[in-house]
């Protein structure tokens, strides 16, 4: 049986304050992402401006690939090529993931943006946070393992009207540059009660019906997390 600390080793660098900085600076990268992304923009011209955009951040350096996922390729999870050449409509949504190393620390960061007045993207994007938070706030309040809070929110995921997607989008750990964790697994599979500051905690939601989804994912916090 693993111990803790198998599931939560870190590397000699790892250090708090430079988690949550490393945390701040990449969700501030992905929003200046998501801000030049417009209707009419192919999937790997997205690709493209997010890494001259993480560039800009200095925060090209990563610990995994850039992400961006436009229209129907928001199903697809982590490691699953996207459907080559699709275009932003003018009522779309695509999602954002990205995983910059900043000095020591390694970050991770992905959010939903819609453009347009689809209102059930609308929902997805709000729901998806709304469904991290729930999950976040269990945890926090609780103390059950990573096991048990992916086990709560796929009953959350559903009393909402979504399916949640474990294929590789629920959670892994995180901690200094370079790190390879003796813990390969997902949280969804973790026996123990997930620590603040080493662990990032995925949502990723699919519409019953229509062909997308919807993507959130940030560092678990001792403190609530109130807004994006």
């Amino acid at each position: 049986m693993m111990k803790r600390e198998d599931y939560e080793d870190v590397g000699p660098h790892f250090d708090i304050e430079g988690m949550l900085e490393v945390r701040r600076r990449s969700r501030e990268a992905v929003h200046a992402i998501a801000s030049r992304i417009e209707p009419g923009m192919r999937e790997e011209d997205g690709t493209r401006l997010a890494r001259a955009v993480l560039r800009e951040h200095g925060l090209l350096r990563g610990w995994h690939k850039i992400v961006v996922r436009f229209g129907a390729n928001t199903l697809r999870e982590y490691g699953n090529p996207s459907a080559p050449d699709v275009v932003l409509g003018a009522d779309d949504i695509f999602f954002i993931d990205v995983g910059p190393v900043w000095q020591r620390w390694e970050g991770d960061a992905g959010e939903t943006f819609v453009v347009g007045h689809d209102p059930e993207m609308h929902r997805a994007r709000a729901e998806v946070f709304a469904l991290w938070k729930a999950v976040h706030a269990q945890w926090r309040e609780a103390r059950i393992s990573g096991r048990a809070l992916y086990e709560f929110a796929t009953r959350e995921a559903e009393a909402m009207g979504w399916e949640l997607n474990l294929k590789r989008m629920s959670g892994h750990r995180i901690a200094d540059f370079p790190h390879e964790p003796k813990f390969a697994g997902t949280l969804s599979t973790a026996d123990i009660v997930p620590s603040a500051h080493v662990w990032i905690l995925e949502m990723h939601i699919r519409h019953r019906i229509r062909g997308f989804g919807a993507f959130y994912e940030d560092l678990m916090l001792e403190r609530e997390v109130l807004a994006r």
